[in-house]
């Protein structure tokens, strides 16, 4: 597997360092990245209090998702509001509800709609963050993941030790160790938001 997000608490493998069984390879550590991100957002604006955490309902990943998000908060004395979707028609209605009390930025699960969110969030001029690259690029705000080019790398390490006779079993679950931070300033200025020379100095990439 490469980039398989929780394999433990999905009941993928036992463990990491023993995965036991026929699966080994690279975890993702989406959940934890977006726990990262609620730092993030209040690197880039100070004043932020309240976060929305945005879930795929249906989508078993959607528990540790938002359960390391609320530790990011409960580490920054930040509010985090999570926003359970069932269906992909349900955004419009999330986000016109948040234009009462609009939260100061949210952090969005990849496996939903990400470009339809990244244009709604962009309609409504809230800041947004998700753990995917193809978030910036679809016009969201923030991507901040692991560097997937490294981990492919490491994930063909293993098939070529798995066709030369090594058992999945014996072979110890690793993880990412290298990450990048997109911005998509073209977002930035049609929200109206000012980033901090020192947060976007900090950027791998940025998109004009």
């Amino acid at each position: 597997m490469a980039l398989a997000g929780n394999p433990v608490e999905t009941g993928l493998v036992e463990s990491l360092a023993r995965p036991g069984g026929n699966i080994t390879g690279m975890a993702g550590v989406a959940a934890e990245l977006a726990g990262k991100s609620v730092q993030l957002i209040r690197e880039m604006l100070p004043n932020a209090h309240r976060v929305v955490a945005l879930a795929n309902a249906p989508d078993p990943f959607s528990k540790p998702f938002v359960e390391h998000i609320r530790l990011g908060g409960a580490a920054t004395g930040t509010i985090i509001e999570p926003v359970m979707i069932l269906r992909v028609e349900e955004l419009e209605a999330a986000f016109l509800a948040m234009e009462k009390d609009p939260p100061d930025a949210i952090i969005v699960q990849p496996s939903l709609p990400t470009k339809r969110i990244a244009e709604l969030a962009t309609r409504y001029r809230i800041p947004t963050v998700s753990v995917i690259r193809g978030f910036a690029k679809d016009g969201g705000l923030i991507a901040y993941q692991s560097k997937e080019i490294e981990l492919y790398r490491q994930s063909a390490s293993y098939v070529d030790k798995i066709l030369k006779g090594a058992k999945p079993a014996d072979l110890p679950i690793q993880q990412p160790t290298k990450f990048e931070l997109i911005i998509n300033m073209k977002t930035a200025n049609a929200i109206g938001l000012i980033v901090p020379p020192v947060f976007l100095a900090r950027a791998d990439e940025v998109i004009e």
